[in-house]
């Protein structure tokens, strides 16, 4: 009777469908049994339903619905929820994405089950403790079996704080994502063409982080950021800034504000941008994918490759090195090989049987 390996794995946020779209498609290519559970941490269709059609990934077996509330409170909620699916699916291992509550809520209901827990992008460090992402990195990564790191930089960062054992560099799955797509892309009439532009004829920016968008001063920041450039800025309104600038009566006139895009429109004006600006970690890589120039709004970042090789700015800085190509993110397999190790693992834990048997 053949018997599957079953696996679990847990996503939330816009970043996470785009890293579980190529795992799981390795998963299912390698035999692996799956289920995927959607906390709700992003639950509007733009940011989460759309991205599940556009990448061809399999509707969650499960939707928590948890969203909104304190940091505290929606870990709390979260781990609860998947503490109980976690004790009635057993599964052999839990696959977590990136550094969202729902990564860090994931990653401990595992570890007090004792189930294995596989951290993609695991290893990256901004050094900021003020930020929350940074908390969910580090605790995540100190609970974790399997450790995929998309750089060496990751991997030295988790071995300055004494872990070597399961650790991994596989590079970067979102870059399998983006080429699996690019063919898509060039068949659809590019998203910018809606909005009138022509290609490289504008900006294309996102705001979210706590940091910029957790008192009216640093908004107001932002935006005044933003007016500064002399290209059209498309501004893609995440809902919870769209709620603060309100709340705050902070102006967002000068810009180009659109909703929230699925996975392929936001893609394609990233193409065709002449410059990113941006606050989130997953976009300062995807503008070095598509060989677009990024300026990020922060301090920090998590990406400092992206800095090192000339792509990638931080705001109120002029730092620029000459550019040149990363070698650091793979050729595009990074979800086979995290597969490939995670079958191996389980095959030993389970005393030489294979996934599919």
């Amino acid at each position: 009777m053949n018997q599957r390996s079953s696996v679990l794995s847990v996503v939330g946020a816009r970043p996470q469908f785009v890293k579980a779209g190529a795992v799981s498609r390795a998963l299912e290519e390698a035999g692996f049994e799956e289920t995927l559970v959607h906390t709700g941490q992003h639950f509007d269709k733009e940011m989460s339903e759309l991205f599940f059609t556009e990448l061809d990934l399999h509707e969650p077996e499960v939707n928590l619905g948890i969203s909104g509330g304190s940091h505290a409170a929606m870990t709390g909620r979260m781990l609860e929820a998947l503490g109980a699916e976690f004790e009635s699916r057993s599964p052999e291992m839990v696959i977590v994405y990136g550094d969202t509550n729902s990564t860090l809520a994931a990653s401990l209901a595992a570890a007090k089950l004792h189930i294995p827990v596989a951290h993609v992008e695991a290893g990256l460090r901004s050094f900021n403790r003020q930020m929350p992402e940074e908390i969910n990195r580090v605790l995540t990564d100190h609970m974790s079996t399997l450790l995929f790191c998309p750089t060496s930089d990751s991997v030295s960062n988790l071995a300055n704080e004494g872990i070597t054992q399961g650790v991994h560099h596989v590079g970067d799955v979102m870059y399998d994502t983006v080429l699996s797509v690019r063919e898509l892309l060039q068949s659809r009439t590019p998203a910018r063409v809606e909005l009138g532009l022509e290609a490289q004829s504008y900006v294309i920016a996102t705001v979210h982080r706590a940091e910029n968008t957790d008192s009216r001063e640093s908004l107001t920041r932002v935006f005044d950021h933003l007016r500064s450039y002399d290209q059209p800025v498309v501004l893609p309104l995440h809902p919870r800034t769209a709620a603060v600038c309100e709340s705050w009566g902070v102006s967002t006139d000068g810009l180009t504000i659109v909703a929230p895009l699925g996975y392929l429109d936001m893609a394609s004006l990233v193409a065709d941008a002449s410059v990113v600006v941006t606050d989130s970690g997953g976009l300062q890589k995807e503008a070095y994918f598509h060989q677009v120039p990024c300026v990020t709004m922060r301090g920090e970042t998590e990406w400092v490759e992206t800095v090192d090789a000339g792509w990638n700015r931080l705001w109120g800085t002029d730092y620029k090195s000459p550019r040149r190509a990363i070698t650091e993110y793979g050729t595009g397999h990074a979800s086979r090989q995290i597969i490939g190790i995670i079958k191996e693992f389980l095959t030993q834990a389970e005393g030489g049987s294979d996934p599919q048997r």
